[in-house]
């Protein structure tokens, strides 16, 4: 493992994971609203509302994945990751501030006594619960989608079943490809390899690449996405297809451009801090740190540990240089 190697892996592992933390605390305030309220309220946002901005479940359950892999490595499985949940999430006591109902649900099936993949199959299974933490599976699995969508697929089952499934294992196939610095296109298209042309998340990704690329700009894109994409019909935002589909469609209309891409994903109304944490992790991992202003990433360094407590106090961009160093081993290994 040659320094510049290791160099080059640690400046996309923490554009990925401080990306997913920067976009997660952006789009906080604006979680749950539609683009016209957001509008009412702010105008167009363009920098944190918080003058104390901190990562949400989005990111604390990343950085639990982080830990899974940093402790287990290859010998990581569903069993452990369940194992792990009873042990550190479960068993917590004052609450899960800003969970998901997806999360909820899984740890209720898990105290009693489910295993994967039952304890994920729910009526709340097709959250973006998943796709919001998928961001280490990518950063391991460098250059190797089939493997992030592996990984995902493996901690998907814990919580989440079919869709909800599918748009965690397209984000972490998209990261793993962005970490190598790759384009829009190529980034793109390892997502929708790893999951059926049929589904809905599919569909989704699809039809909001479609939106992104014919934009002239992300701003421009917002509500023709929200339009075709969003359900606004159901009352709970927080839907995989959906948020998977908004990002991608903001990735691409972002073309690289790392605050495009946040703000465009906190502007889009609907679950915008998974919006904009996934738009930032595959934004962030494809451009590396320097892409993301430092006034964002100077202020989103340590995890508060507001929803899983066992997170509390971890520096994120030493966790993303200890993620960075174990993907370069595990392809030194193959």
């Amino acid at each position: 493992m040659t320094t510049n190697r290791l160099n080059v892996m640690k400046r996309h592992a923490r554009g990925a994971l401080i990306g997913l933390a920067v976009g997660d605390a952006l789009g906080q305030p604006t979680e749950g609203k539609t683009p016209t309220e957001i509008k009412q309220q702010w105008g167009r946002i363009t920098d944190f509302l918080s003058s104390a901005p901190a990562g949400s479940d989005d990111t604390e359950y990343a950085l639990f994945n982080a830990q899974l892999l940093l402790k287990h490595g290859k010998s990581l499985d569903s069993e452990k990751i369940a194992a792990t949940w009873r042990e550190h999430i479960a068993s917590q006591t004052g609450g899960f501030k800003g969970a998901g109902f997806s999360e909820m649900m899984a740890i209720a099936n898990l105290c009693a006594g489910l295993s994967p993949p039952f304890c994920g199959q729910h009526l709340h299974s097709w959250s973006d619960g998943l796709a919001m933490r998928v961001a280490p599976f990518g950063i391991v699995a460098a250059g190797n989608p089939q493997l992030a969508a592996q990984l995902a697929e493996m901690d998907g089952v814990v919580s989440h079943a079919g869709e909800g499934v599918l748009s965690g294992k397209a984000v972490a196939a998209a990261v793993a490809v962005a970490m190598t610095g790759a384009g829009i296109d190529d980034i793109i298209d390892a997502a929708l390899q790893v999951i059926p042309n049929d589904s809905w998340t599919s569909r989704a990704i699809t039809k909001g690449i479609e939106i992104g690329k014919n934009a002239s700009e992300v701003w421009q894109a917002l509500e023709p996405l929200h339009e075709a994409i969003a359900c606004a019909y159901y009352h709970w935002t927080d839907l995989g297809p959906e948020a998977a589909g908004l990002a991608f469609g903001i990735f691409a209309a972002a073309r690289g451009n790392f605050s495009d891409a946040v703000l465009g994903g906190v502007n889009a109304g609907r679950d915008t801090d998974t919006i904009a944490a996934i738009a930032g992790a595959i934004t962030g991992a494809q451009g590396g740190i320097e892409v993301i202003p430092p006034r964002w990433a100077e202020r989103i360094n340590h995890a508060k540990g507001i929803c899983i407590h066992t997170v509390a106090g971890l520096n994120i961009q030493q966790v993303a240089d200890d993620l960075a160093a174990l993907s370069l081993k595990w392809n030194d290994e193959q």
